[in-house]
């Protein structure tokens, strides 16, 4: 058992019969009344995400996690594939339990939160960058940047970022996986 002083992104905990994983939290000290932990949490088995409040002191039930690393391979239009990189067994997820899917690219290195338990995959954890080439884009206006104006690009996984004007198909990008924001333009 672990206390509201555990939480943490990214814990597993058991909660109203089902496993969630924390994607955000909010320690909070009123001026008057007790303290209290403000979790948005997301389950893991139907990926639907919920607002939660925790008093301070309250027992939580966290899940006894490893992590693998996992190799994405392909995905087949219902389930993700993924290979372990230590001995080479495959699983496959369903798209609920992966955060941004659309980023993930063939042979992207993953690392998957695995229940002791039972051995069932529970989450998917991203790298925090990825580098992915725009292969669709409209050419920026000349003179239309004194504002930080953005357009939408579409690179080669086929997600849709929004990028600076300067940008043009062919280039290589790096985004930031946790918000699907651009960070920037890569060397080539």
């Amino acid at each position: 058992m672990a206390s509201t002083s555990d939480i943490r992104k990214g814990l597993c905990i058991r909660y109203n019969n089902d496993i969630y994983k924390i994607i955000e939290f909010l320690h909070v000290k009123p001026g008057k009344g007790p303290a209290f932990v403000r979790t948005k949490l997301k389950s893991v088995t139907s990926g639907k995400v919920l607002d939660n409040t925790f008093s301070a002191g309250h027992k939580i039930e966290d899940i006894r996690v490893e992590s693998q690393k996992f190799q994405y391979l392909y995905n087949d239009g219902e389930f993700y594939h993924f290979m372990n990189t230590d001995d080479y067994s495959q699983i496959r997820l369903l798209e609920s339990s992966l955060d941004t899917p659309e980023l993930l690219k063939e042979g992207e290195n993953v690392t998957i939160q695995i229940n002791t338990e039972d051995n069932s995959p529970l989450s998917v954890d991203m790298p925090q960058y990825v580098v992915l080439e725009v292969t669709a884009t409209e050419p920026g206006l000349k003179g239309n940047t004194a504002t930080n104006a953005t357009k939408p690009a579409t690179v080669e996984t086929g997600a849709t970022v929004n990028v600076p004007l300067f940008i043009n198909e062919g280039d290589i990008i790096r985004i930031d996986t946790e918000k699907g924001s651009y960070q920037e333009r890569m060397k080539q």
